[in-house]
């Protein structure tokens, strides 16, 4: 788990003037010039294009983000504008989610969204063994559910440690964790708590199933598609593409070939190099 490889690193010939004046002419006169667009903002990392973006307003007075929604339609816009990240005067992510959820699912996400959780790699194996008697107690062995309790170690314990912790779960029940939830649980904060736990046995994993899910059957998920690939091309994209070859006997680019196309498909490609 910590052996992850990115897609995206920094642009090591980073000029930020060069950058921003190409980006102004591609946008400028008839027509809009997409793969120049492409070219300089799909090999630069997140910082580059956080400079790039307040470059470009210091020197045309111009927030990068809407011109490039006056220029740009569809999916490739939406990804486009994913990429770039927010305009920088943007709306307030805890305000979206105090106003669009409720209940457990509100303090769940804001519980993630304050950046609580352990992020080394120590495994305490007592601290294993109370977790998993709190969420065997807060479950299985009482009638209804202390939700409280698993949305508090689902989101402040490091992943290793959540490892252990399912582990000693199953040795502790006889039941694996997943299917602990499924019958404890419903709704969205079920959907939130299996992400929560799949993600922590295997991130990288969880994302490559997610991006073949978004590909399967009759349409394409592309905003699912949009928020992996671009959430993380500068952590462990390249880890997800090897996972992706190794579970699907297809290598994920080939995947987007075949159910994307035209820009969005040429950006997407160029995320995942």
């Amino acid at each position: 788990m910590g052996n992850c490889q990115p897609t995206i690193v920094p642009y090591e010939g980073f000029d930020v003037m060069a950058d921003i004046k190409a980006i102004r002419k591609a946008c400028k006169g008839l027509g809009t010039d997409e793969q120049a667009i492409i070219d300089i903002l799909a090999d630069r990392s997140s910082f580059q294009r956080q400079e790039i973006k307040q470059a470009y307003y210091d020197k045309y007075d111009d927030e990068l983000v809407d011109v490039l929604k006056k220029e740009l339609s569809g999916n490739f816009e939406k990804a486009i504008l994913a990429y770039a990240g927010p305009a920088l005067h943007e709306r307030d992510l805890d305000a979206d989610i105090e106003g669009d959820t409720s209940g457990d699912v509100r303090n769940l996400l804001m519980a993630l969204l304050q950046g609580n959780r352990d992020e080394s790699y120590e495994v305490d194996e007592g601290l294993a063994e109370q977790d998993a008697t709190s969420l065997f107690e807060a479950g299985e062995d009482r009638f209804g559910t202390d939700e409280s309790t698993f949305s508090y170690i689902l989101a402040s314990r490091n992943y290793l440690q959540l490892q252990a912790t399912f582990k000693i779960y199953e040795q502790l029940s006889g039941t694996e964790i997943l299917d602990a939830i499924e019958n404890e649980t419903s709704g969205t904060l079920k959907k939130c708590y299996i992400a929560l736990v799949r993600v922590a046995k295997n991130p990288q994993l969880y994302f490559a199933r997610r991006l073949h899910d978004a590909m399967k059957g009759a349409g394409t998920d592309e905003d699912t598609l949009i928020r992996i690939i671009v959430c993380r091309s500068e952590y462990d994209l390249e880890t997800i593409k090897e996972m992706y070859l190794e579970k699907y006997d297809v290598s994920l680019k080939d995947a987007l070939k075949d159910e994307c196309s035209g820009d969005f498909k040429r950006l997407l490609l160029a995320i995942c190099h």
